[in-house]
């Protein structure tokens, strides 16, 4: 039964509305998981960074123009044209939903350059006119292709789809604690996003749950804790095959790039962290885990 309040009458009514009341409010409160995973995965200022110092040093000048494959929200596409004043931008992915939400939350809000920017719902593996400067796979998002005769369709793609001189930016992951099943939890602090919506810290969990040593096929999931305890598990999933850097090399090569080159994340000895610092390398000692950045080049 419902307790009776004062004036004699039952508040079992008004518990069930305030309860109705109280979960709506947390689900409204709950930030959205799109905006969770780029606080958690993405930093798309050092990508563009990053970028743009490759392309000064090894072609002089600035680029103008970048296409950004599996973009999802096309967060580093936003980044790219709110850096550079000219700059131009296409993002293709195959989820209209997710594009959509990115429409909303990360192209819009750039105003007029936001006309600048094109979203297309297509398929990587189709090269796109007009060509680019500079092509992006980032957050692993090639890795989807697990066949040798795919992932090298798609590099061919990507060289068609580049200008003379273009250069293709990727990003991998290794090292012994890559090849096992992992649970790794990272304290993501507070922020504001580009339309100027809050993220609350939250813990970011990320989880191999299963690799295979006979395919490297990973099954891989990332989930959320947020501050007031809720958990969402699943949160995205990924099947995944680990490429090797020497097989990206081979394979990229045969796709007709002229040089593949390297730039492995640092190790403080000291915080026995990454140090963030990405620098171009032809030998690397296996560490538990590490990060690095592939950058391909079309001859000119």
């Amino acid at each position: 039964m419902g307790k009776t309040s004062k004036t004699g009458k039952s508040t079992k009514g008004s518990e069930k509305g305030s309860k109705k009341r109280a979960r709506k409010r947390a689900k409204q409160e709950r930030p959205d998981l799109h905006s969770l995973y780029e606080a958690a995965v993405q930093n798309v200022e050092a990508d563009v960074d990053f970028i743009l110092k490759r392309w000064r040093k090894a072609r002089g000048g600035q680029p103008q123009t970048l296409r950004e494959d599996f973009c999802g929200t096309a967060s580093l596409a936003a980044e790219w044209v709110r850096t550079l004043p000219d700059g131009e931008a296409w993002g293709v992915d195959l989820d209209r939903g997710t594009l959509d939400w990115g429409l909303r939350h990360r192209i819009a809000p750039l105003g007029n350059r936001a006309e600048r920017v094109h979203l297309e719902e297509a398929d990587v593996l189709v090269p796109k006119a007009p060509r680019v400067d500079v092509q992006v796979a980032f957050n692993f998002s090639y890795q989807t292709f697990r066949r040798r005769a795919d992932l090298v369709s798609y590099f061919r793609a990507v060289y068609e789809s580049l200008d003379d001189g273009g250069m293709f930016f990727l990003d991998s992951f290794g090292g012994t604690d890559a090849l096992c099943d992992v649970e790794e939890k990272t304290k993501i602090s507070k922020s504001v996003e580009p339309d100027g919506r809050r993220v609350p810290a939250f813990l970011y969990i990320w989880e191999q749950k299963h690799f295979n040593a006979l395919d490297h096929s990973m099954d891989c999931r990332i989930h959320f804790r947020l501050k007031d305890g809720r958990r969402i598990r699943n949160a995205f999933r990924y099947t995944w095959r680990m490429w090797s850097l020497p097989e990206m090399n081979d394979l990229l090569t045969e796709a007709g790039f002229e040089t593949v080159d390297f730039y492995v994340e640092g190790w403080d000895d000291e915080t026995d962290e990454p140090d963030g610092i990405f620098k171009k390398r032809k030998r690397v000692d296996n560490e538990g885990s590490w990060i690095a950045y592939v950058v391909a080049s079309k001859p000119c």
